[in-house]
């Protein structure tokens, strides 16, 4: 396919992603107070009419829009986050098809497997973010002075749920991203597995600096699942790589790299007399001797 192509074919797997996420959101639109009260919950929020000392120090916190535009922006951007999430599947699988065209034929169905093992992982990594919200907010809250009151903006808490959830889904999709370049022959699970102090070591401070709420313990939760997902990912391509040499043992030999060759010599056979041709001049005259001197039966040349 020359590169025109692929850009077309680039181009209209993404308008259809982008058009699934904006079918989904357009349908979240209509459940927004929903999302947002459902996304504000892991926020302990200081109810009307408590006397002033339990609204300060890190006991609870107040809620608030501090422009004329934030409603409409955070309801924007809730409900996009929803009709991501919720579009997941569709932009998934163009994601895969569009790799496809380049695998073999029995190569294919793999797209099934990656899409349905895909959504599982992104649905558990952004559900594993809402239960490390409350215990991230708490702790960044609990440090606050008697003398002072979390004034929390609304907008602020939408952006760091939807970072949360969004780091944490994307993150679990690494496994599955190992096991997809093991699938197409581009790492072999050796290699993978060489790579596993780099990997842990990557994995925390990817946990360190992309999760919002910079806590230790935010930092924990997603680093530690990712590394067990890894670890997993490197057993499942070494049963794959195991599968592949029994089909053919020369499966995972370099382009580059020559096949093993036996270079025992062998004893060479004895050497046997054959017919002396007829038309030699010594044959043709009778000359017996000389006959003898070419070694009865052997030619000229030998």
């Amino acid at each position: 396919m020359p590169l025109a192509e692929h850009l077309r074919e680039l181009r209209n797997r993404l308008a259809k992603a982008v058009l699934a996420i904006t079918i989904t959101s357009v349908v979240a639109a209509f459940f927004s107070q929903q999302l947002m009260e459902f996304l504000a919950s892991p926020v302990t929020t200081c109810t009307p009419g408590t006397s002033i000392q339990e609204n300060t120090g890190g006991r609870c916190v107040i809620l608030a829009y501090q422009s004329v535009l934030s409603p409409f922006t955070s309801t924007v951007k809730v409900v996009l986050l929803a009709g991501l999430v919720a579009a997941t599947p569709v932009w998934f699988y163009q994601l895969w098809a569009f790799v496809a065209p380049g695998l073999h034929r029995h190569e294919k169905r793999y797209a099934y497997y990656f899409v349905s093992a895909a959504v599982p992982l992104f649905l558990a990594g952004a559900a594993l973010a809402y239960i490390v919200m409350p215990m991230s907010i708490g702790v960044l809250i609990s440090i606050t002075p008697d003398v002072a009151s979390n004034f929390l903006s609304l907008d602020d808490l939408l952006d760091f749920a939807t970072r949360m959830v969004l780091v944490f889904g994307l993150a679990f999709e690494l496994p599955l991203l190992l096991i997809m370049l093991n699938v197409t022959g581009l790492v072999t699970a050796k290699r993978m597995a060489g790579w596993w102090r780099g990997v842990v070591m990557g994995i925390f401070v990817f946990g360190a600096v992309a999760t919002p709420s910079t806590d230790p313990l935010g930092m924990l939760a997603l680093s530690v699942p990712i590394i067990a997902l890894y670890f997993l990912a490197v057993g499942v391509a070494f049963l794959n790589d195991r599968r592949r040499r029994k089909a053919d043992p020369d499966a995972e030999l370099s382009d580059d790299e020559a096949a093993p060759l036996d270079l025992t010599p062998e004893p060479v056979p004895a050497v046997g007399r054959v017919p002396a041709a007829s038309a030699l001049p010594e044959q043709a005259d009778g000359d017996r001797a000389a006959q003898r001197q070419l070694g009865a039966g052997y030619d000229d040349v030998t």
